[in-house]
Formats: C-alpha cells, structure tokens, sequence
C-alpha cells in the first residue's frame, strides 16, 4: 500500500514540487521500518542474579509489566524470581539508619517456616529496617513431631541462600544483610535485643486474636514514634547505635497479603527458593513418578497428589483419617486417576490409604521410599523430617491434581502455589472452599472463619 501510493503522489504531483513530499514520505517509511521493538520480558522479569543488574531507566524493573508477557508459571518450585514488585516496596519505604530486624523465630513445617519469615520482614521493609540478619530456622525433633524448637540452623538447611540475598542486594539494597548478629557493627559484647508483636502497634478491641494485623497501613509511622519516643529512655536508632528488633514467637499469618496487590503477593515468596540438593532430589523423584506412572499404562504419566496430614502432631479437631481418605479417593474415582503420589509422615496410615485406593478407585499409591533406589534413596534417608516434606512439595507441586486438608499450612500453601498456574503474576486469590481453579481440593471445615482457620488465606503468601 505504500508503494502504491507513494506512485499515485508521483504521477499526480508538479515536478517542481515533487522534492519536499518526497523527502517527507521517505522519513515515515524510515521511522515506521526502524520503530523500537516491544518491550520485552527482560523489562519486568528480574534476570540481574544471571546478568548482573542493569541501568534504572526505561527499562527499569519499576516499570508494571505489560500482561501480554505474564508467561512465566509462577507455580513451579523453581521459578524465576520476578523483582519489581519488591523493587517497588522498597522505593516507598521510610528507611531508619541503624534499625535491624532478626527473623530467626521460625519453627515448625514448611508452610509455617516460610510465613514466619516472610512476615517478619514485610513488617521490617514496612518499619523501614536497614539492616536484616540472615533467617535462621528452628529444627523440629526427628523423634517429637510436635517439639518444634531444638537447634538453631542455617538458612540454607532449607532455602537457597545466594539466591535470597540477590533477591534483596539487587531490587532493595537499602538493606544490608548480616550473616549473623555478631556481625553487625557497634553493638558491644551483649548486644540489647527488642522483642516486639505488631499486633500491639494498632487499637485492636473487638478482634479476634487470631485475625490478621487490621493496621498494617499505619504499622510503620506507630512503630517509628514508639522507636523514637523520647520518654521511652532509650536512643533512636543510629549507625553508632543500632537498635535491634525481634518478634515474639508466633507472629504468622499475620499480614494481610493483598494489601500490597497481587503483583506483590504472587512473588514475595520467590525470596524463599529450595537449596540445590532438595530441588535436584525432588525433580529426581517428580520424573521417577511420572515414570512409574507410565510404565502402569497411565497415559501422559499423570498422576494424583495426595497430602494425608496424620501424623501424631495433627491437631485433634482438624479432619480424621477416614474423613481425608473417603474425600481424596472420592476425588480419585470422579476424576478417573490411576496413579497417586502420597505425601505422609505415617508408614501406616499410607500403607492403609494405598490399599484403599486399589479397592475402591483401582488406583495406584506410592510415595518418595518406593521410588527412590540406591544413593537416591540413601540421599533421602539421610534429610531431617522437614527437609524430606520438601522432596514431597516439589512432586505434588507437579501432580495433575492435588488433595490435601484444612488447615495444614502444608496444604494451604500447596494449593496456593499451584493457583499460581491461572494466571501467573496476576492471580487472583483462591477461592477458599472450592475446586474453582481445577488444581486442588482441600477436604475441611469452611464455615467459621476463627475457629476453621480461614484466616491463614489471608496471611499466607503463595
């Protein structure tokens, strides 16, 4: 069509005025030809732990992505870390020189573990903490489910640690990390530890305790005043005099997670990506079942993930065994699965499950043990009880469809993570009570919001 009408101007034009247009319509060919390219996901997706980063500008990670680019399946245990959102976090923060925040009260599973932390240091980017001591995480006893408080360990007992300080040392480093509290400067032989819960930085009558944190819009200037209140006797944080602040235990769930949108919400917990040796062994054992699966004549190797929360620290009024079973193999039967990987910490209760599930559903049960052989299995055995849970996550991660319970954090977490594969970056919350996504169900007591601990969708980032 240019063509054409450029020799249509031609042929109907004076010569004498032929040059000007001429040379006009030659510069719009030229702008239309070489107009900058679309911006691309490098834009939004926060690539600078492989590349290095990159200069603030147009491409800057500040920038909202364009939706067209939401390609990336945030469900995946190994996903990208997307960076702007958090970028963005920080670039509104109120920072406080020699305020320190240490989120090491941290215990239980890994649902509990990840919102402990994650809770810990929303507060402080909100507090505007410039400094952060590397999370340390509390050993459950191998032997005592429900003793969650032995040895402190290091981050990456769980998490992948390089990882997590890019994440901060490239989209906030108005943060300095500390690897231990020793390490932080000027703070004497015994260094003053305040322990605080944000609940108490707001009026809260007529709540429930164990509701989320209704005035974490005003956490930051009431936690600021109280930091520097002159009748309190001690100094407002310096560098030369830092002050140091710790949660009472039991700080979780706490923050209401979508106040922040859903671009923050869905990647918050890319932080918090499993250590080499557990993501490598639960792809290992994710491939090893779909294997299984095929070579039982399951096309496509798909298979149920199944998450039977029994063991002897389940809480008494959360959903019996036959309850959980009758519901999962319900699940089995309507939705035709052959195969079925068990997550479980009870040998007995999955023995019994599986047995179950072949009379009743003609399906298929095995679990981490039966398909690890050999150094792999050795690898395994080799894990803490909560590092094994791990090798579990990745694989129901990757099931067709997942059945867990209300409220395991395990499960609650399992199921909002994989809600993440709707629409990636720009999920919208779960429907809680639901099989609305197609992904999972979660057999429980959806009625009261306290008392069936629907509040943990609310403070639990996915």
């Amino acid at each position: 069509m240019m063509a054409i009408g450029y020799q249509i101007i031609l042929g109907f034009m004076p010569r004498r005025n032929i040059f000007l247009p001429t040379i006009c319509i030659v510069l719009l060919i030229a702008a239309w030809t070489f107009r900058a390219p679309r911006p691309s996901i490098d834009r939004w997706l926060d690539t600078s732990s492989i590349r290095g980063p990159t200069s603030s500008s147009p491409s800057s990670p500040l920038a909202p992505p364009n939706p067209s680019h939401n390609n990336i399946d945030l469900s995946t245990p190994d996903a990208p870390f997307v960076g702007w959102p958090l970028q963005r976090v920080c670039k509104e923060a109120t920072w406080v020189e020699g305020l320190v925040y240490i989120c090491d009260n941290n215990s239980g599973g890994i649902g509990n573990i990840r919102n402990y932390i994650q809770t810990c240091i929303r507060y402080g980017l909100e507090a505007g903490a410039t400094g952060l001591v590397v999370p340390k995480i509390r050993k459950r006893n191998d032997t005592d489910l429900a003793d969650l408080f032995t040895d402190y360990l290091p981050f990456d007992y769980m998490f992948d640690e390089k990882h997590f300080k890019d994440a901060f040392t490239t989209n906030c480093p108005q943060i300095t990390l500390y690897d231990d509290i020793k390490d932080i400067p000027n703070i004497g032989n015994k260094p003053n530890i305040e322990h605080i819960t944000p609940k108490k930085f707001g009026n809260r009558d007529g709540c429930d305790w164990r509701d989320q944190n209704r005035h974490t819009d005003r956490f930051g200037e009431r936690f600021r005043r109280w930091l520097n209140d002159p009748k309190s006797g001690r100094p407002s944080p310096s560098p030369d005099r830092p002050r140091l602040i710790r949660f009472n235990w039991g700080v979780l769930w706490d923050w209401q997670i979508y106040r922040d949108g859903p671009e923050f919400a869905n990647t918050f917990g890319g932080i918090l990506k499993f250590n080499d040796q557990l993501q490598r062994l639960g792809e290992r054992t994710l491939k090893k079942m779909r294997s299984y699966a095929q070579a039982n004549g399951v096309k496509d190797g798909k298979f149920l993930g199944v998450h039977l929360r029994t063991e002897s620290d389940a809480l008494g009024f959360w959903p019996t065994y036959n309850t959980q079973s009758e519901a999962y193999l319900k699940q089995a039967t309507k939705r035709g699965f052959e195969a079925a990987y068990i997550a479980t910490g009870d040998a007995l209760e999955a023995q019994n499950f599986a047995g179950a599930a072949i009379e009743m559903a003609q399906m298929r049960v095995v679990s981490k043990t039966d398909l690890l052989q050999g150094e792999d299995l050795e690898e395994l055995e080799s894990l803490s009880w909560d590092q094994q849970a791990l090798i579990d996550f990745i694989v129901l991660l990757g099931s067709d469809f997942f059945v867990g319970t209300m409220p395991s954090s395990f499960s609650i977490y399992m199921a909002m993570k994989r809600h993440l594969k709707t629409e990636g970056l720009y999920s919208r919350p779960y429907k809680v009570g639901s099989e609305g996504d197609g992904l999972s169900y979660l057999v429980g007591n959806y009625e009261k919001y306290w008392e069936g601990w629907l509040f943990m969708w609310d403070g639990m980032w996915p």
